[in-house]
């Protein structure tokens, strides 16, 4: 069994407003990278086209067809001040849904050890019904959703340590004792957030923010004594994670200073609880990153601690 990754060239087509940062360099970036020696053994698979009913587990079916409406034969369409679709968006939309989809059969079925989904456009900004943050559809939502629904996974954790709050997957799971959603992400910052207190109807919400300027330090201790203990009490059968990697030092849209080697270090501890509970089955979904040598070389750090390298 060895790690599989996710990938397909319409993701290449959801197109974003010049200067925009969410681009699709960023996916060119991350293949590049993914092309060294080490990697060789990576299991590779194009995304399927995820269907409207599996997008429909977590957004009402018309909102998923309010977007697919919204879709332009030509140009730009903004759906607001971030967020815009173009004539490819859709079809990457529904590819990002479906490779989450397929990671979950690959990884629940034992087929894939893990696995590592290199889609956009991302999905943890958006709410049940509401498109927001460059965000269509949900992605690590739906990832834990289909697990419950297809594999019987009883209790699924979705851990977020995009720069940014996760809003959307809070809010689909705000009121769910089966699912725990954790993040880490800086704070004051878009969308607004995440404060500590916000903790979910059932107490499955867990939120550490961290501060502008804070590094691998900060982070790491934010695990240790806030999510890792609660994730190993929670006992998920599947771990998905919300892997955006603007937290990065380099990165142009925030202020927190990680670097490769705690994206390692979080892959592996994420990876620990994993194994204790859930036979390591550990989905990751791409949010966020947006410095593309930050990005590409975190994302290969993250890879190479799936692999168990």
């Amino acid at each position: 069994m060895s790690t599989l990754l996710l990938s397909h060239p319409a993701c290449l087509n959801h197109l974003t407003p010049a200067g925009h940062p969410e681009r699709p360099d960023r996916l060119r970036a991350i293949e590049q990278v993914l092309e060294d020696e080490k990697f060789q053994t990576l299991a590779r698979v194009e995304a399927p086209r995820g269907s409207l009913d599996v997008v429909a587990l977590c957004h009402p079916m018309d909102y998923v067809e309010a977007i697919q409406d919204a879709s332009p034969t030509e140009g730009l369409v903004r759906l607001d001040a971030d967020t815009a679709m173009s004539p490819g968006s859709f079809e990457a939309a529904l590819r990002a849904v479906g490779g989450a989809t397929l990671a979950v059969d690959e990884v629940m079925t034992g087929k894939a050890a893990n696995a590592f989904v290199a889609t956009r456009p991302p999905g943890h900004h958006t709410e049940t019904a509401r498109p927001m943050g460059f965000c269509l559809f949900n992605n690590a939502a739906i990832a834990a959703r289909y697990a419950q629904k297809t594999h019987g996974a009883e209790r699924a954790a979705v851990v977020d340590f995009d720069v940014h709050h996760g809003n959307g997957s809070q809010d689909i799971f705000w009121s769910d004792k089966s699912v725990m959603y954790c993040s880490t992400h800086e704070m004051p910052l878009y969308p607004g957030t995440g404060a500590i207190g916000e903790r979910g109807e059932f107490n499955t919400v867990v939120n550490a923010p961290l501060s502008a300027g804070d590094g691998g330090a900060e982070f790491r201790e934010a695990f240790e004594t806030a999510i890792l203990p609660r994730l190993r009490e929670f006992k998920p059968d599947i771990l998905i994670i919300s892997a955006g990697f603007d937290a990065h030092t380099r990165d142009p849209l925030a202020n927190l200073n990680l670097v490769e080697a705690d994206y390692s270090w979080v892959t592996k501890k994420l990876m620990e609880v994993a194994d204790t509970s859930a036979k390591g089955r550990v989905v990751s979904l791409l949010e966020g990153g947006y410095d593309l040598q930050g990005l590409s070389r975190s994302v290969a750090a993250h890879v190479s601690a799936l692999m168990r390298g």
